[in-house]
């Protein structure tokens, strides 16, 4: 028994460094989703367009992503997981310097539209390859291992971003996500072992009868925190009065809020947890909402006050979603056996997720201002609540002795 124990956590140790490499992955993809976001009000006057308008290169950007998910989930199911994650690094890095080097917003619409195709054809592989790399009972904290790579993007990448383009203007933000697709495809080169793609399942279908509530709770949690997420350079110049480089110090407050929710949800996902912790995380997601509302209306006096409400709000609303996300892999990798398409669906739903969360702000934004942000996200949170109260599968009662 003991001799099992400890052969299992050796397994653990030796594929750690491995997996680290895929949390490198997740990090440069998850940099150069949000790179621009900090520097959104200045990109958007310096190409003509109003802030809610250049929201919506997000929107682009994670349409094509669960668009064409599936599509390479199936069309490159059998590729080794490695050549997957190599070919989206690279594709990526050559994105971001044509978006560097675009001419206009269309034509950055058009290479947003086109980025969202790498991170569908590595997103989904980095977290096979993870839960392949793993003792089947460390699973939980493989896949949250990876999903730390967005913690890292929140508190180093996209901060850093934010500065660079405040030093050196928007466009130097793409360029450091080139650098950091870089990075992390060199570490891929010649450390990441190669990683076959999972058996085909019997048949080559999914069990969705059973399985959607999984992508419903994917698909909200994402909704409601990018409504306001995309946003944060209107709502911090609000509600804290901070602008340019200082956006990055809040920015950061996303990955500290990451760190919590994916220690939280990892132990949640190694426990079996399930109902319980989802709607936990959707209260707490909707008490950081209403932290945001009331914030943008000033509840607190100017200065250090009102920014600590602001990074308060950031920080509660990424342990939420972070403490979610584990929970939701671990359990979908469980049920589909980790098929590709299964992990593709999801990352597709997540995508949609953050397109209508996007757009949503958007709306709200050019229609109500900036106090108007939270509170649809506040509105968006409260109904995933109620929703999965009703639909998301209670605990099976254990068998009478």
């Amino acid at each position: 028994m003991s001799g099992g124990r400890y052969g299992g956590a050796a397994k653990l140790v030796g594929m750690n460094p491995r997996i680290f490499v895929l949390t490198m992955v997740t990090f440069a993809f998850g940099s150069g989703a949000f790179i621009f976001a900090g520097l959104l009000e200045t990109l958007a006057a310096d190409l003509g367009v109003t802030t809610a308008v250049a929201g919506q290169l997000q929107t682009v950007f994670v349409l094509t992503s669960a668009v064409l998910g599936p599509v390479a989930a199936w069309l490159f199911g059998r590729v080794d997981r490695k050549i997957m994650v190599i070919a989206g690094l690279s594709l990526g890095l050559a994105l971001h310097i044509a978006c560097a080097l675009t001419p206009n917003f269309e034509t950055l619409m058009v290479l947003r539209a086109l980025a969202g195709l790498a991170g569908a054809m590595s997103g989904p592989a980095a977290s096979v390859a993870a839960a392949s790399l793993a003792p089947p009972e460390r699973r939980g904290s493989a896949l949250a291992m990876v999903s730390g790579g967005m913690t890292l993007a929140f508190v180093i990448g996209i901060p850093i971003g934010s500065v660079v383009g405040d030093l050196f203007g928007w466009r130097a933000t793409f360029l450091t996500a080139a650098t950091l697709s870089a990075i992390a495809l060199i570490g891929v080169l010649f450390f990441l072992p190669r990683v076959p793609a999972p058996p085909k399942r019997a048949g080559g279908t999914l069990d969705l009868p059973a399985i959607w509530p999984l992508y419903l709770t994917t698909f909200l949690a994402f909704a409601a925190n990018m409504t306001l997420n995309l946003y944060i350079a209107p709502i911090v110049r609000v509600g804290a009065g901070v602008t340019g480089a200082g956006v990055g110090a809040f920015q950061s407050m996303i990955g500290f809020g990451s760190i919590v929710g994916l220690w939280l949800g990892a132990r949640a996902a190694d426990r079996d947890l399930g109902r319980s912790w989802i709607l936990t995380g959707f209260a707490i997601q909707a008490s950081a909402m209403t932290i945001h509302f009331a914030a943008t209306h000033q509840v607190a006096p100017a200065g250090w006050p009102s920014a600590a409400l602001v990074a308060l709000g950031i920080f509660v609303a990424a342990t939420a979603l972070f403490s979610i996300t584990p929970v939701i892999q671990a359990r979908l990798i469980s049920m589909t056996e980790g098929a590709p398409v299964a992990l593709a669906l999801n990352g597709s739903v997540i995508s949609v997720g953050q397109a209508l969360g996007s757009a949503m702000g958007g709306l709200a934004l050019a229609t109500y201002g900036v106090p108007a942000i939270p509170a649809a996200a506040l509105a968006m949170s409260l109904a995933a609540l109620t929703t999965l109260a009703f639909v998301f599968p209670r605990p099976r009662a254990a068998p009478a002795q």
